[in-house]
C-alpha cells in the first residue's frame, strides 16, 4: 500500500537541487496554485450576459448568468417569453447551478493538489479544470437550443414565432425582438485558469519527470541486483 502511495505521489525534490534552482520547482506550485485561486473567484463573477432589444423596451433587457444563479431583468423576459411559448429561464439547467459551486470548488482543490503529486497523475488530476469554461458554454448553449426548439403549442402567439435557436455569443433575431449575448468576466477568469493550467503543467513535468525517471532507473538498477 505504501509502495503504491510512494508511487502516485512522485519524488520530492531534493534539497540540493532545491537550493542549487528554486525556482524550477517553485514555478508550476505559484502557476497551478494561481490557477485554482482563478477557479475559486470565478464563482463571484458574472459569467455570461443576453441583452434582449424590443420595441416596447428601448433601453433592452439584460439577463446575466453567475455560475449557480440567474440576475437582471428576468422575470420581464419570462413575460414576453410566455406569449410565445418558451419556458421560464429558472426551468433551464436547473441541475448545473445547484452543483456549480461545488464543482467548481472541486474543480480548483484538484488543480492545486497537482503541487503535491509529482508524478503523470498531476494532469489528470488538473485536466478537468482545464476544460471547465468551454463544458459551460457548450451547456448554456444546448439549454438555449432546447427552449427555442421547444416552444408550448398553445401560448397566445405561438403561432406566429417558428422554433428557433438563440445564439449563445453574438446577435440573434425572435420576430421582432433582437438578442446580443456575450461571454463575462468570469468566462475569462475561467479561461485564464485554464491557460494557466496548460503552463502549470508544463513546468511541472520540467521540474519532476527528471527525478521521476531517475527513481525508476534507480529501482530497475535495484531489482537487476
Amino acid at each position: 500500500m505504501l509502495q503504491h502511495i510512494r508511487a502516485f505521489f512522485g519524488p520530492r525534490a531534493p534539497r540540493g537541487a532545491l537550493r542549487a534552482d528554486p525556482g524550477r520547482f517553485l514555478a508550476p506550485t505559484a502557476v497551478l496554485g494561481l490557477a485554482a485561486l482563478c477557479l475559486l473567484t470565478s464563482i463571484f463573477l458574472p459569467m455570461w450576459s443576453m441583452k434582449l432589444l424590443a420595441p416596447q423596451y428601448p433601453k433592452g433587457l439584460t439577463v446575466t448568468a453567475y455560475a449557480d444563479r440567474l440576475t437582471g431583468d428576468v422575470d420581464e423576459i419570462d413575460g414576453l417569453n410566455h406569449y410565445i411559448g418558451m419556458r421560464p429561464l429558472h426551468e433551464a439547467a436547473q441541475l448545473e447551478r445547484e452543483i456549480a459551486v461545488a464543482s467548481i470548488v472541486s474543480l480548483a482543490l484538484l488543480c492545486a493538489s497537482a503541487v503535491v503529486v509529482h508524478t503523470h497523475w498531476a494532469a489528470l488530476l488538473a485536466l478537468p479544470a482545464l476544460g471547465f469554461p468551454f463544458v459551460f458554454l457548450a451547456d448554456l448553449a444546448y439549454w438555449l437550443r432546447d427552449s427555442g426548439q421547444n416552444l408550448d403549442p398553445t401560448a397566445p402567439l405561438s403561432s406566429s414565432v417558428k422554433p428557433f435557436v438563440p445564439p449563445v455569443l453574438g446577435e440573434g433575431l425572435v420576430g421582432q425582438f433582437k438578442t446580443i449575448a456575450w461571454v463575462e468576466a468570469g468566462f475569462w477568469l475561467q479561461v485564464t485558469a485554464s491557460a494557466l493550467i496548460v503552463a502549470g503543467l508544463y513546468l511541472h513535468r520540467r521540474a519532476y519527470k527528471p527525478l521521476v525517471d531517475a527513481r525508476r532507473a534507480e529501482e530497475v538498477a535495484g531489482a537487476a541486483t
